[in-house]
């Protein structure tokens, strides 16, 4: 019994991976039609899920069985970025793409089993009623949520725009829990922030592609600026893993000459599609460094692949993820969907972005990166400079952040920082004044925070003094979360960043690139 069931479950594998390339495009209309004779190969699958019903040692549920078992089973014999989503995953991504929802505008997050919240944004109604970075919540509207996580208390606090909800925390300094009543607004949410680096030099940092206002969030904060000022700009795409196809070509494509080519993509049931520039003039009188590193990926890539594709600007930083493959949503029934991989992404002069993932598993390819390069797809950009395919965005300019030491690793991994933020500030409204940074006072008092509670570290003097610096910047940060915003404890983190500072040195480089980009598109012309 057992040996034949453990064949017929290697079955369905081998028959969902042959059939989910054939049928991807119309699972919608096999799954609104199930009256539709089913292949052997699909009954051989209800089959199975009829004989683990019937003989299993515990009650199963289709949706169990389905939803956590075969379906993504099947979709892991594919490659690594086809994927299921119930339905809550998939409203949730919705959600994330048109970056609006009503409720009270609060990141939360999962701090062991209790659910914190992480970041009120700013101007928001949780802002407004002074919910704060590290408040436990306990209960919603009177209903203990203390056995429940983040997502499903995420649920209950959304709700209709002017709704009120009761919010009851608990406060590191405070006696008792405090219950504050929020009303639920509509929330924007951006993924895109700029400011001056220095008179003439723009930052412009964009964290995600995910969502649809992202090359309008652009266009609203250059225009903020006033573009025309701008002498250099630092395009800051690290750790940005991607997102909407469409918001990467609006951004590079406003950089680029109108009809220029930003990426194409290409499949077996695909025809091959081009996406071109539709170009800001203002955009083109500057010269850009754009910065990636190794979770740089996808749209990230398909933004630096056409940036330096066309001489435009200069990237620098680490080689970036190589995530060429395009997903296309597939609804299916009950609210579920497909995330099916459809065609490869290519940049301006032909180059795959995609790194090889054929050679190892799944867990080797996002966690074990080892770079890879195809050295029979090499193409020029414009001016002639030689790029490769197959191992993502190779930078023009290497830079290689320093590596954490073992005690600053410590730390970082650790929730040490953020306690003792929450116990310098207790019940108190966290305010500091504009520039603060911590001083010599309050690093011993950490350094004696350390010393004091169980940590899960040993440390020495030696190395508290080597790592000094870093620890400064790092508690900066925090305490600049809990007295501004993200916003500004972002920005103080980067006018003090090396990887940036070196940005800012090579705009000159940049500079000669597109000038020697321009020559050559004006000879191109005569």
């Amino acid at each position: 019994m057992k040996i034949r069931t453990s064949v017929q479950v290697a079955l369905i594998v081998g028959a969902c991976t042959v059939l989910a390339p054939l049928y991807g495009p119309s699972i919608r209309a096999r799954a609104a039609t199930p009256q539709d004779d089913l292949d052997k190969s699909f009954k051989a699958i209800t089959s199975v899920y009829s004989l683990l019903e019937q003989n299993y040692a515990d009650p199963i549920s289709s949706e169990k069985a389905y939803y956590q078992g075969a379906i993504p089973g099947m979709l892991r014999t594919l490659d690594p970025h086809s994927n299921f989503l119930d339905p809550t995953e998939y409203q949730d991504m919705q959600r994330k793409q048109r970056a609006q929802y009503f409720g009270i505008g609060m990141l939360i997050s999962m701090d062991g089993p209790k659910v914190i919240a992480m970041e009120p944004f700013p101007g928001s109604p949780a802002w407004r009623a002074d919910l704060r970075r590290g408040d436990v919540i306990v209960a919603v509207d009177g209903k203990d949520v203390t056995k429940q996580d983040s997502a499903g208390v995420a649920l209950v606090l959304r709700g209709p725009r002017g709704s009120p909800v009761r919010v009851t925390v608990a406060r590191e300094g405070a006696a008792e829990p405090i219950t504050v009543t929020v009303i639920r607004g509509e929330i924007e949410t951006s993924l895109v922030d700029a400011f001056w680096y220095k008179p003439g030099i723009a930052y412009l940092e964009v964290t995600s592609f995910e969502a649809q206002n992202v090359s309008r969030d652009v266009e609203a904060a250059l225009l903020k600026l006033d573009e025309s000022k701008i002498k250099g700009l630092i395009l800051d795409l690290r750790e940005n893993r991607g997102g909407l196809v469409t918001e990467a070509v609006s951004l590079s494509g406003r950089f680029l000459r109108d009809g220029q080519v930003v990426v194409s993509h290409r499949g077996r049931a695909e025809k091959e599609q081009v996406f071109r520039a539709k170009a800001n003039p203002l955009a083109q009188k500057y010269p850009i460094v754009v910065l990636v590193n190794g979770n740089s990926a996808s749209a990230s890539e398909i933004v630096s692949g056409a940036l330096q594709d066309h001489d435009r600007a200069l990237i620098m930083g680490e080689n970036t993820f190589g995530k060429g493959l395009v997903q296309a949503q597939f609804p299916l029934t009950e609210g579920a969907a497909l995330l099916l991989t459809i065609a490869h992404y290519y940049t301006p002069s032909g180059r795959l972005i995609q790194r090889d993932y054929t050679k190892g598993s799944f867990f080797d390819y996002y966690y074990a990166r080892k770079p890879t390069q195809n050295n029979d797809d090499v193409k020029s950009t414009d001016v002639g400079r030689k790029m490769y395919g197959g191992g993502g965005i190779t930078p023009d300019e290497k830079f290689e952040a320093a590596k954490l030491t073992l005690f600053e690793r410590r730390v970082y991994n650790s929730s040490v920082i953020y306690r003792f933020a929450s116990t310098y500030f207790g019940a108190a409204k966290p305010q500091l004044p504009q520039g603060w940074s911590p001083d010599n006072d309050l690093m011993a008092r950490f350094k004696d925070f350390l010393q004091s509670h169980p940590a899960p570290f040993p440390f020495t003097d030696a190395e508290f003094i080597r790592d000094k610096k870093w620890l400064t910047e790092q508690i900066r940060k925090e305490f600049y979360l809990r007295a501004f915003d993200k916003k500004t404890s972002d920005r103080a983190q980067y006018v003090d960043d090396p990887e940036v500072q070196k940005a800012v040195e090579n705009l000159p480089k940049a500079e000669t690139l597109l000038a020697e980009a321009q020559k050559v598109m004006a000879a191109r012309r005569q």
